[in-house]
């Protein structure tokens, strides 16, 4: 999902630094959340083979669902960014969210 590896040495406070044997081996720094979002987006448009915004509504009531599982809508402005990815209104997104919850 977009990490990085870096020597230990330059570890900041929010990178995960893998030890063996007592050694400080590697450290990984992870993405922002929101760029987590974006790397997510491009996935789901790969494997679909084309833009988000194409699929019809019950394909794209489905990458929503798909992403609030996996914490999407958490993110700060991640359904403006999944408004934009789909084609759609932040309302639109928030009635499939709610779609969701209601079936």
């Amino acid at each position: 999902m977009g990490g990085e590896m870096v020597p230990p040495d330059e570890a900041g406070p929010d990178d995960v630094v893998l030890a063996w044997a007592g050694a400080d081996i590697v450290a990984v720094r992870l993405p922002q959340l929101a760029d987590s979002l974006d790397h997510i987006l491009a996935a789901m448009e790969r494997k679909q083979g084309r833009p988000l915004a194409d699929l019809d509504r019950k394909a794209k009531q489905e990458v929503v669902r798909i992403l609030e599982v996996r914490g999407a809508f958490s993110v700060r402005h991640g359904v403006e960014t999944v408004a934009g990815a789909l084609g759609v209104s932040r309302f639109t997104v928030y009635n499939y969210l709610n779609r969701e919850k209601e079936a």
